[in-house]
């Protein structure tokens, strides 16, 4: 529609934009909360996501003197806004999932994040045994655990090869 990926083929749609390819799957697969209040905080705190997953790929995409700056940006907002946001929630009603007490889009999307914040510093997750124990729980569901393999089609993290590549080709 936008001559841009992504583009999903999916039940006789070409769906195009990541959220609404995401909402769809998500309902598709009964993953998008059970009434309009549940939709409301997974969208609140994928939101939340997506802003952590912004500064995240600015440090990515960072010039080199300006990568220890933006790591550090990222570490500092990571400990202190972003996890214990989610600590909480997590921790403000006791349930195994940060909505309905059932997996939903958001819970993948909060272990991806989890995931590359480990990457990035693995000591960031150690003040939050709720996130670790959702991270662990998710990771192993069977499914999860497969594309977590190595082989799997998971992204591997950045190449800084290949990001210099993309900044002279798109003059960033």
């Amino acid at each position: 529609m936008f001559q841009q990926v992504p583009m999903v083929e999916i039940d006789g749609m070409r769906l195009v934009q990541t959220r609404a390819i995401l909402n769809y799957i998500a309902t598709k697969y009964n993953l998008y909360g059970k009434d309009a209040k549940e939709r409301a905080l997974i969208d609140m705190y994928t939101e939340g996501i997506l802003d952590l997953t912004e500064m995240m790929l600015q440090v990515v995409i960072s010039l080199p003197d300006q990568r220890e700056a933006k790591i550090s940006l990222l570490k500092e907002k990571t400990k202190n806004r972003y996890l214990p946001a989610y600590e909480k929630v997590l921790k403000s009603h006791g349930q195994d999932y940060l909505v309905g007490n059932r997996l939903t889009r958001v819970d993948i999307h909060l272990l991806e994040v989890l995931l590359y914040v480990e990457e990035l510093d693995s000591s960031l997750l150690a003040p939050f045994p709720l996130l670790k124990a959702l991270k662990s729980r998710i990771s192993s569901l069977p499914n999860v655990k497969k594309f977590l393999q190595p082989g799997s089609q998971r992204k591997p993290p950045p190449d800084m090869k290949k990001i210099e590549e993309a900044r002279k080709l798109f003059k960033f």
